[in-house]
């Protein structure tokens, strides 16, 4: 900084808005380090009798073991079209990048050092779009292109942390093993702040709208509001590996600036349309209501059309039962009824509402409906069972 632009500075401190200054000054420095910033050459596999070499051999015989497991998602277009993004990010990289989507239905990504991408089914059900998809997975490529992951490895090593990190569904796929996995896996702040800068430069050069990584963050925020106080990284294994705060968020729309480009809403929606389902059963079984009545009505809100959604989030305050759920679940039923392509589970939520209430007959009217539009469902000989019941 030349004497003159200093007495410059001086003077703006001084009456009184210094603090802006500084922090246009750190806007520009961290566009100016982002802009300046190149993806290193593509990694090569390095020897096998090194440190890197065996801890990169654990880490295949992992992949091996995700490629086998029950939690693989087994649909091609899903994985061609995660492929697709990962690539369009990756660039020269592409051919060392293998994406595989887990159903887990928490929000989160991670990345190894051998190009190894896990992205799990929470994260598919929360994004709206590509260009938010694309800022999740541009974050763990840079954490990848700058060779964190393998920092973290190697870290956790040291720390006989290495047993419960190395295997990518913790102990035995539990909530718990999640939680443990990814706490030893968290990043420190200044990695944390290289990846949001060269996800946010990965976006941009891919031609996605940069804006969008602050909104992932926002939502998730909205979601984790649910519990005040807490310490986020108890609830998420997103939070546990990186940790969310406002100030984050708002970092992320400062670097972002007036951003511009793709969305690609409906390219994204077409390509997990096939897993919609599955995605919100498996929503609902993680047992955590409040969370999942913030995200289904954000869902309804973008999709106020799709009938599915109201049913979900019917059945998510059904399954709370605080005061006042009951009524709200109906409201959301009744509004479902209304829409063309009802989903026939909506007759089955009323029917168990109403025989709560005592009110059999309607309750049997309810379940007959159900039965009659989905004869072969899984729970069928139960419905039949209650109907047997309440006719009685």
């Amino acid at each position: 900084m030349t004497l003159e632009a200093d007495a410059r500075r001086r003077f703006v401190c001084r009456v009184g808005i210094c603090a802006a200054a500084f922090a246009l000054a750190a806007r520009r420095t961290s566009s100016a380090e982002a802009s300046a910033w190149e993806p290193p050459p593509r990694f090569t596999a390095p020897d096998p009798s090194s440190e890197e070499g065996g801890l990169w051999a654990l880490m295949a015989h992992e992949e091996q073991r995700i490629r086998r497991g029950q939690l693989l998602i087994r649909d091609p277009g899903l994985r061609q079209y995660l492929q697709g993004v990962a690539c369009k990010l990756g660039g020269e990289h592409c051919p060392d990048i293998r994406v595989y989507p887990l159903r887990t239905p928490w929000f989160n990504a991670s990345m190894a050092p051998n190009g190894m991408m896990q992205v799990w089914s929470g994260l598919l059900l929360r994004v709206d779009n590509e260009a938010q998809l694309a800022a999740v997975l541009g974050h763990e490529l840079g954490h990848y292109l700058q060779r964190h992951s393998l920092e973290r490895l190697k870290d956790a090593r040291s720390r006989s942390a290495f047993a419960t990190l190395i295997s990518p569904l913790g102990l035995g796929g539990s909530l718990g093993g999640l939680l443990v996995a990814a706490g030893s896996f968290s990043y420190t702040r200044d990695q944390e702040r290289e990846a949001d800068r060269i996800g946010l430069e990965l976006m941009r050069r891919a031609g996605y709208d940069s804006r969008e990584a602050s909104v992932v963050w926002s939502n998730l925020l909205d979601e984790a509001s649910v519990h005040p106080g807490a310490n986020l990284s108890t609830t998420s294994p997103m939070f546990a590996t990186h940790p969310a705060s406002a100030e984050r968020r708002n970092t992320l729309a400062e670097l972002a600036g007036a951003g511009g480009g793709q969305l690609l809403e409906a390219e994204y929606l077409a390509s997990t349309a096939p897993l919609r389902k599955v995605l919100l059963e498996d929503e609902l079984k993680r047992a955590e209501f409040d969370e999942s009545v913030v995200l289904l009505t954000r869902l309804t809100k973008r999709s106020p059309e799709r009938a599915d959604l109201l049913y979900y989030r019917a059945e998510a305050y059904r399954l709370r039962a605080q005061d006042g759920d009951i009524e709200l679940a109906l409201a959301d039923l009744n509004a479902a009824s209304a829409i063309a392509q009802c989903p026939p589970e909506v007759d089955r939520s009323l029917g168990f509402i109403l025989q709560s209430r005592g009110e059999r007959a309607a309750a049997v009217q309810s379940f007959g409906r159900y039965l009659r539009a989905s004869p072969d469902a899984a729970d069928a000989p139960m419905i039949q069972s209650y109907i047997r019941e309440l006719g009685s």
